[in-house]
């Protein structure tokens, strides 16, 4: 009797949780498709602010530069963090231990202290704050995900294989593709999706490092805070998270058919 309360009440906590996390989204994708614009009335169903989102250039726009951004980001900061993982993992322990510390500050660190940082260095370089300048910011913060993504992948590799096929007369570079980079992917992989949405959901640092000539979709969204979200951004919103869960269950996928 006490196991099946103890089990009720951890499925009604769990479905509690899962209640607050999503019920702000299932709202959103409601009024993605509810005629009038008061989030309070339900005008009836249309698909009408999903075709005026792809005629809105303001925000087609800022979608475009928002999903270059995260793209060049996760990819520059995965093919950056991948290298420096392998360096550090054979460091002896104790300069190891400094520059993991050190790796984990940005994660640690407040946004806005980041921001301002970076801000102000790209001010005394003297550089243009635009699209050049958001990349970098975003490709900076990136790395140490990507860093703690790969290095429990390197930790569980088995350096022997790699010698041997050194020993085998494999070059190091072909030894790396062939026997390293299959066992760490998965790491290589999870550091690229996690930078992808770090960077896809950045506002602060953006906020910024972006000049007044870029605008990505969190910025453009604070921007229109002040005079109200149009329906427009709900549509856009839903289908975002319909393609970020078709994204996740096809990666869950591919990892349960790989194991099996």
């Amino acid at each position: 009797m006490k196991n099946t309360i103890k089990n009720y009440l951890q499925k009604f906590y769990i479905a509690l949780i899962l209640l607050f996390l999503y019920a702000p989204i299932a709202i959103l994708m409601v009024l993605s498709f509810n005629e009038s614009k008061s989030r309070s009335k339900w005008g009836g169903f249309t698909l009408k602010w999903y075709i005026e989102l792809f005629q809105n250039r303001e925000i087609m726009n800022a979608l475009y530069t928002t999903l270059i951004i995260a793209f060049l980001s996760a990819l520059i900061a995965t093919i950056i963090g991948t290298a420096a993982s392998i360096g550090i993992n054979r460091m002896k322990i104790v300069p190891k231990t400094t520059i993991l510390s050190i790796t984990n500050i940005p994660m640690l660190n407040a946004d806005i202290v980041t921001a301002i940082s970076l801000m102000l260095l790209f001010v005394a370089m003297r550089f243009t704050l635009g699209f050049r300048t958001v990349l970098i910011s975003h490709i900076t913060f990136n790395i140490p995900y990507v860093v703690l993504s790969v290095m429990p992948k390197l930790k569980q590799l088995n350096i022997n294989t790699y010698e041997a096929a050194l020993d085998l007369g494999a070059k190091p570079v072909y030894a790396f593709y062939k026997v390293v980079f299959p066992e760490i992917f998965p790491g290589v992989l999870s550091g690229f999706l996690l930078s992808f949405t770090m960077s896809l959901d950045d506002f602060v640092i953006t906020h910024f490092t972006k000049g007044i000539s870029v605008d990505t979709l969190s910025t453009k969204i604070y921007s229109e805070v002040r005079k109200g979200i149009k329906p427009e951004m709900y549509a856009l919103s839903t289908l975002m998270f319909v393609a970020v869960l078709i994204l996740l269950t096809l990666v869950n996928y591919s990892k349960n058919k790989g194991k099996k």
